[in-house]
C-alpha cells in the first residue's frame, strides 16, 4: 500500500520537476552558447577593428563597449570602409539571417569574408547569441567611401597589391 501510494505521488509530482528540470538545462545550454559565442569573438579578432582601442590596449578595453564599431577607416584601392557596429547590425537580424550574409558574404578589406564561410552554423549561432546578449550600443559606423575620394583621419593605408615587374 505505502509503495501504491509512493508511486502515486512519485507519477503526480514529476510533470512539476520537468520544466524545472528542462529551465535548468536550458539556462546551462544558453549559458554554454554565449561562452562559445564570447570565445570566438575574441579569438576570431572581431574586437581588433570593431571595438575602438581594443587592439592598442592589448584588450584591455571593459565587455560592455565591445564590437561598437570603429571611426578608424582602412583605406586602399577598394575606397575607405569602417568596421560597423556589430551590436547594431545583429540587432536588426534573424539568427538565421546572420548565417545566411556569414556563409555567402563578400566584404571589404579588411575583414576577412573568407573567415566567416568557414565558420559552422553552431559557432555563428554562439557569435550571433553572445552578440545579441551585448544588446544595442554605440552609433553607426560612418559610410563606405569611393575609391578616389580622400578619407578623414583617421585611417589606415592599405598598400595596393604589388606591381608586377616587367622584363
Amino acid at each position: 500500500m505505502k509503495l501504491a501510494r509512493m508511486s502515486a505521488y512519485v507519477l503526480l509530482l514529476a510533470p512539476l520537476a520537468t520544466p524545472a528540470a528542462a529551465i535548468a538545462a536550458n539556462r546551462s545550454d544558453a549559458s554554454a552558447l554565449l561562452k562559445r559565442g564570447r570565445y570566438l569573438v575574441v579569438i576570431g579578432g572581431c574586437n581588433d577593428c570593431h571595438t575602438p582601442g581594443y587592439a592598442e590596449s592589448g584588450g584591455h578595453v571593459p565587455e560592455r563597449d565591445w564590437l561598437t564599431g570603429s571611426r578608424l577607416g582602412w583605406h586602399g584601392p577598394w575606397g575607405t570602409s569602417y568596421p560597423p557596429n556589430l551590436r547594431l547590425f545583429m540587432q536588426g537580424r534573424t539568427r538565421v539571417q546572420w548565417i545566411k550574409f556569414a556563409h555567402s558574404a563578400r566584404l571589404r578589406p579588411p575583414m576577412p569574408s573568407w573567415a566567416l564561410h568557414t565558420l559552422t552554423d553552431r559557432d555563428l549561432s554562439a557569435i550571433y547569441a553572445f552578440i545579441r546578449h551585448l544588446g544595442p550600443r554605440g552609433h553607426k559606423a560612418p559610410d563606405f567611401i569611393a575609391p578616389g575620394q580622400a578619407p578623414p583621419e583617421p585611417y589606415v593605408s592599405w598598400p595596393g597589391p604589388p606591381h608586377k615587374a616587367t622584363q
